[in-house]
Order: structure tokens, then C-alpha cells, then sequence
């Protein structure tokens, strides 16, 4: 590039009728000149597919091709991980290659064309850098990004090498200036996340057609583990259904068989203190081997029957422990029940492993399930009749709708933190684009809600 630099300054000294030193006349200057053009494009060409496929190859499948020997998609991954120095090396050689392109097209044209060359120059180089060194090379690199960032990703390692200090000083030189506005930057962050990518790519996928609703919801769910505690969806302890241990064994025994679930709680005096947890096969168990193993008969075995024989030490948890971390502690412990409790130790409610994972597949329901199932029809109006204990993210889950759940679990909480009271039966409420009517109240709860999506602004 050294050998240009006497032409480069002879054309931009000289005037429209002055005539260019020149060592090889004419004609070998306009064949340097563009030759050396047509190189720096080529140039800004690479620096620009490099760029978009890089950035859009998914690194799944980068790491799939890595899996299968391919050492470009490895390299490319590696060069991924430093997006910093990735992206400042690129923009550098970027840049340098349509700067240098210009300048020297447009000494080239002023030197053909005298005083019109600048604009000959401009003309020419933006039509030239617009279509062959970005719109194509990019275009290319959108539909094959895997393939481009693995076959590009070894000459973009040697770059960022060779690079890497002026990169370092570019970097340290920005963020200096920024921190004078008072923004500071991570150097160590990664501007790759691979839940957004995927709970991106999930969106996308539902609204071009490609990804159903019910697979998307379970991937998210699956994804949002991780972010959500154990409160957010636990059993609120007035819905729990318990046992008194003062009870006589005949109405224990009838309480375990009518109940639905198969694991019940045992408190003594009052419903705060739990001193046992019991299983409804232990407990059948214990009575089929006091009447046919003994000497009584079977009205012997219920009344002689002691529930805290078969309870299981209770397995408390606080009610701040994350989701996924709860599921693992399950499947470690191989248990499926805990009592939640708040920081000062105090009941709050139960979780189990299948809660967990409803969060997951949906709502789970058996012969046996006498909860009410939301089933969610619009009326003739198009609203719904919603159970106010229902949360926020089942409903919103069901429906497709976004109502926020930052500042409240259920839809009744969300109306109470939104009312900023509690209100009375028939009372009307507009906010987040939709509409909320209480329709039954039982002392400081709100049971059903009418909802409905407003059509236009909020009434």
C-alpha cells in the first residue's frame, strides 16, 4: 500500500490542468488504483459477512458442527465467547478498509475527471460499498450463518491477533469517555444469552406459525424455572387440607379417604403447628396389618389405630428457594411434598414435585381431582369467568394474554394491588387493556372475576 501513497498525494496536490507525476503513466495509474480499490472492497466484503455471521449463527449449532470435527465452528465459538474484542476488531478493519477504498477512489477520479472527480468519486464508491461490501455479503451471511462463521472464523481469529492492541486502546479510550457521562460498561459481559436466545427464537417461531402454542409454553416454562420461587405458585395454606391429630382414628381414617390427595399433613392444637406428614397407603397399610395380622378384628384395628405411628417427619422449605432448585431437592430427597414457610418461620403453604412440573406440561388432573378445572369459554360478551385464587401466569398462559405478575401471584391479588383496597361485589375496574368486574366476594376474598380485553382505550 506504501507504493500508492506518491500517487495518492500527487492527485490530491495537483488542480484540474496540472498535470500528475506519475512513474507509469495513465494507464498504470488507474490500474493500480483499482486494483488496490477493488481489494479494499473485497476486504470490507469479508469484515462485513464476518460481522452478521457471527453474530446470527446460533451457537447450538455451532457447537453441533464442533461436536461432528468441524474445527472452524469451534474456532468460531471461541471467537463468540469475546464479543468485545470481536466486534471492535471487525468495526477496525471495517472501517479502515471503506476509509482507505474512498480515499484513494476519489484521488483516482480527480485525477481523471479534475474538479468533478469528488463527486464522480462519492457516486461511484457508495453504490459500489453499498451493494458489494454490505447488502451482499451480509444477505449471504443471513441465510448461511453457521456455514460463513465457521469457514470465515480462522482468518478472523489471526485479525483479532494482530489487532488487539489498537483494539484494546479503541476499548479503553470509549469507555473513559462514557464513564465521563457516568455509564459504565461490563467488560466481562457476554452479549450472547442463551435463554434470550431461545426464548427469542421460541416467540418468533410461535408468531411465524412454525412452533405451537403448547410447545412454546413448555420450553418457556421449562426456561423460567430458574427465575421463580417457590411462593409464586405453592398452595396457599388456607386451601391445605390437613389432619388433627386429637381426632378419633375412625374420622382420620374417613378424612383420608375422602380426601384427593394421597399425602396429607398432621397438626397437634393448632393448624400452625405440623408435627407429621402422612400417606394414605401407610395408613391403610397400618390398619390391614392390625386387623388380619393380630388378634382383633378390623373395628379393633380403626380404633386402636395411632396416626402419628405412620407420619413422616414434616420437610419444611422457605418460601423464597427457586423453582429449579426445589425440583432438584425433590428428586434428591425422593420426595414430593414440603410445607413452605416464611422467614420467621411461620406455615405459608405446600408445594409438590407435580406443582413443579404443571409449571412445565400445564395443569395435570386425575379421576380422582375434585378442584374445579379452569376451563376458560368467553361468553356471549367475550369475557371470562375467572376463579379469583387462579395466578396470573396460568391465565395468561391459557389465554395468550400479559398481564403483569410482579406485584402479585393470583388475579384476585393483582385487583386488590391495583384497587389499592378491597372491592365490594360489582364493582368495575379498567387497567393493562383490560377489563375486570368482581362478581362474587366472600368476606375479605375476591372468589370469581369477569375479565375481558378492552377493544380501545381504557373506559
Amino acid at each position: 500500500m506504501m507504493t500508492l501513497l506518491p500517487y495518492l498525494t500527487a492527485a490530491a496536490a495537483q488542480t484540474a490542468d496540472a498535470p500528475v507525476p506519475q512513474d507509469g503513466g495513465p494507464s498504470t495509474l488507474v490500474w493500480t488504483f483499482g486494483i488496490a480499490i477493488l481489494f479494499l472492497l473485497i476486504g470490507s466484503a469479508f469484515f462485513s459477512g464476518s460481522e452478521t455471521a457471527l453474530t446470527a449463527a446460533s451457537r447450538a449449532k455451532l457447537r453441533n458442527r464442533a461436536d461432528k470435527g468441524d474445527t472452524g465452528a469451534e474456532t468460531a465459538l471461541a471467537l463468540t465467547r469475546d464479543s468485545d474484542r470481536l466486534i471492535g476488531a471487525i468495526l477496525l478493519g471495517n472501517n479502515v478498509m471503506n476509509i482507505l477504498s474512498a480515499s484513494l477512489a476519489t484521488a483516482l477520479f480527480t485525477t481523471l475527471f479534475g474538479s468533478h472527480g469528488v463527486a464522480v468519486a462519492t457516486m461511484v464508491m457508495t453504490v459500489l460499498v453499498l451493494i458489494f461490501a454490505e447488502v451482499m455479503p451480509k444477505t449471504y451471511a443471513i441465510a448461511n450463518p453457521e456455514s460463513l462463521a465457521s469457514v470465515v472464523a480462522r482468518p478472523m481469529s489471526l485479525v483479532m491477533k494482530v489487532l488487539s492492541p489498537i483494539v484494546m486502546v479503541v476499548r479503553a479510550f470509549v469507555r473513559a469517555i462514557l464513564r465521563l457521562f457516568g455509564l459504565q460498561t461490563d467488560p466481562d459481559a457476554n452479549m450472547f444469552s442463551v435463554h434470550e436466545e431461545i426464548a427469542g427464537a421460541l416467540t418468533i417461531g410461535h408468531e411465524s406459525g412454525t412452533v405451537e402454542k403448547e410447545d412454546r409454553d413448555r420450553l418457556l416454562g421449562a426456561l423460567d424455572l430458574g427465575n421463580r420461587s417457590v411462593e409464586e405458585i405453592m398452595k396457599h395454606r388456607s386451601e391445605i387440607q390437613m389432619i388433627d391429630a386429637a381426632l378419633d382414628p375412625a374420622a382420620i381414617l374417613d378424612a383420608v379417604l375422602s380426601s384427593p390427595h394421597t399425602r396429607l399433613p398432621v397438626y397437634k392444637g393448632e393448624r400452625e403447628n405440623v408435627v407429621g406428614v402422612i400417606h394414605a397407603k401407610d395408613v391403610l397399610r397400618a390398619i390391614h396389618k392390625s386387623a388380619y395380622d393380630g388378634e382383633g378384628d378390623a373395628a379393633d384395628a380403626v380404633r386402636d389405630f395411632d396416626v402419628m405411628s405412620v407420619a413422616m417427619k414434616p420437610y419444611f422449605v422457605p418460601e423464597t428457594t427457586a423453582l429449579d432448585e426445589q425440583m432438584r431437592a425433590f428428586l434428591k430427597r425422593r420426595s414430593h411434598f414440603a410445607l413452605v414457610v416464611d422467614e420467621y418461620g411461620a406455615l405459608r403453604g405446600l408445594i409438590t414435585l407435580e406443582d413443579i412440573i404443571e409449571e412445565i406440561v400445564g395443569e395435570i388432573a386425575d379421576e380422582h381431582d375434585t378442584e374445579a378445572a379452569h376451563d376458560l369459554k368467553p361468553g356471549p360478551g367475550g369475557d371470562y369467568l375467572i376463579d379469583g385464587a387462579m395466578t396470573i401466569r396460568d391465565l395468561n398462559r391459557a389465554l395468550d394474554w400479559s398481564l403483569p405478575d410482579e406485584e402479585a401471584n393470583t388475579v384476585a391479588g393483582l385487583v386488590i394491588h391495583m384497587a389499592q383496597s378491597i372491592p365490594a361485589q360489582g364493582q368495575v375496574f379498567s387497567f393493562h387493556g383490560y377489563r375486570f368486574e368482581v362478581v362474587t366476594r366472600k368476606e375479605n376474598r375476591i372468589t370469581k372475576l369477569r375479565i375481558r380485553p378492552l377493544a380501545g382505550p381504557a373506559e
